[in-house]
This record gives C-alpha cells, structure tokens and sequence, in this order.
C-alpha cells in the first residue's frame, strides 16, 4: 500500500480507501456483522486505513457494523470520515436536515454508532450552496472540534458540482474536498483542484470506478436489482458511459491490467488526490482493489 498526506490535516491515508455505502443495503445486498468483519479484515491486512461512512447509509447502519468492528479492533490504525445532513428513511428516501441542532444531533448519534470518541474528519455532505453558508453551523462544528469530538471538517459536495463550496471550504475551516471524480467524469480538475492547490485542501476521489462501470464488467443493456442504486441511474446516459468505457479499455488499458486498477491507479496521478475511495461486497473485492496501489508511482 501507498500512502499519502491528506491536504494540511496531517493524516497520512491510504492511497485506496474503503468505501462503505454498500454496508448500508442499497447495493442489492444486506450485509451481516460476520460479512463487514470480513471486509474490515482484509482492508486492513491490504494496508487500508482510511474508512469512510455516512450517517444515511442506512439509518446509521454503515456506521453500526464498523463500530461493532473498532470495538474489537485497534482503533488507532483506522482514519475513520462520515458525514451529515441527511436522515435515512428507506431505500433512496432521504430528507436533508442540515439544522444546526439537527447536526448536533446526527453527530452524537455518529459517534454512538461508531463507538469511538472522535470522528477523524466529518464532511458536510452533499448540500446546497445555500445551506452551506451557513455560519452558525460552521461555528457549532468549530465548537465540537474545540470539544474533542471531531478532528478535522470537510466538504463532500453534491454529485453535479458546486465550484462555491470548493472556493469557500477554507473560510468555513474545512481542510478536505470529497469530490466525484473518475474517468468518465473529470470535472473535478477544473472545478475543485486548483481550490484546493490555493488552500491546501486535502482531495478524497469518490466513484473511481463509476458505481462498478469502470471494473468493465457491464456491457451495453446491463441490467440492475431493483434494490441496487444503479437500478435509478438514467438509461440513455448508462449506455453512453458503457460504449465508453469500452472504448476505453480498447485504447487505454494497458494490456495485462485490470481495468478497475487503471481506473483507481488513474485517479491519482496527480498527487492532489490522496485517496480514492472505493465500494466493495466482499473482501475479494477489497484485495482486488488494494493492488492498484502497485501502479501509483508517487
């Protein structure tokens, strides 16, 4: 494994992190305690020590099943990132709640299902520009830093891009962009990275393999579960990214390489990106993953 520091925080992460949206069941699977231990295991057998969950990934579910696995485990080596702003209701059934006391409220509960007594980085996740700035939730945040509760703030922004919350992460006392990123969407390095260049932002890649598209496993006319998120996704844009990422793997995969580990190894190419973070079902998924660190060169 390859590890590199993430922005100004100090924290030295794994180049391949571990995604854990998949633990919350809108995956087409519903993972047990005994199946997420497994997956934990061997993430960090590989070297991956950066774990990062969401409070809505199920109504804290992802974070339940990794608490009950740092009981029992050494804390220490995990750098453990969620984030807030959003109640679980069912599958694909979110209401935002960005309160300040609604917050405070998500955050207790976070900490509870994770059983620690700080969180490594917390990230305002996926709200509007307006919601953003909001002070009085900055502040409360900064005061849960004083506190003891949270170590370092970030931003994880919304799927379609807010060059705002980029440009203004700093003044909020964020220190890490969690961005959509991949090889069929490169938005990011004109919209985020030079922000984070200027204020030495920490870069998390999320989506590197663009929800499974980029392992070049599905063809034009893949179909989903229907309790699998990508089941949701638009059906004339799938079939787009499909012709492209096989054209892809014709002329840019090298020969000999899986293309998931191009795909990952892609993303951080550019020193700017610290980790990329990536889902997984089972723990030969996560080795698998684990050895596209061989292809980063810094």
């Amino acid at each position: 494994m390859r590890y590199r520091i993430l922005g100004r925080t100090g924290l030295r992460v794994s180049v391949i992190g571990l995604g854990t949206w998949q633990f919350g069941g809108e995956w087409g699977h519903d993972f047990s305690q005994t199946e997420a231990d497994a997956i934990l295991d061997a993430a960090g057998e590989c070297g991956i020590n950066l774990i990062d969950t969401a409070e809505c990934y199920g109504d804290h579910l992802s974070e339940r099943l990794i608490g009950d696995y740092l009981a029992r485990h050494d804390r220490s080596r995990w750098i453990v990132a969620t984030k807030f702003g959003h109640h679980f209701h069912s599958f694909m059934n979110r209401t935002d709640d960005f309160s300040v006391d609604g917050v405070r409220a998500q955050l207790e509960a976070s900490l509870r299902a994770l059983r620690v007594d700080v969180i490594d980085l917390y990230q305002f996740h996926s709200g509007s520009d307006e919601i953003f700035q909001n002070q009085e939730l900055w502040t409360m945040l900064a005061e849960q830093k004083r506190a003891g509760k949270i170590r370092h703030l970030g931003v994880s922004i919304l799927q379609k891009g807010s060059e705002l919350q980029a440009r203004e992460a700093a003044r909020f006392g964020a220190e890490v962009l969690q961005v959509f990123y991949n090889r069929l969407d490169r938005r990011s390095e004109q919209i985020y990275f030079p922000h984070a260049r200027r204020d030495q932002l920490g870069i998390i890649g999320r989506v590197p393999l663009a929800s499974g598209l980029l392992t070049g496993k599905y063809k034009p006319g893949a179909t989903f579960a229907a309790n699998d998120v990508r089941a949701t996704f638009d059906a004339e844009k799938l079939k787009r990214d499909l012709a492209e990422v096989g054209r892809l793997q014709k002329t840019e995969v090298p020969a000999g390489v899986s293309m998931a580990n191009w795909a990952m190894a892609w993303c951080l190419q550019d020193p700017l990106v610290s980790s990329v973070i990536c889902g997984c079902k089972n723990p030969e998924q996560v080795r698998a993953n684990a050895k596209a660190a061989e292809l980063v060169t810094e």
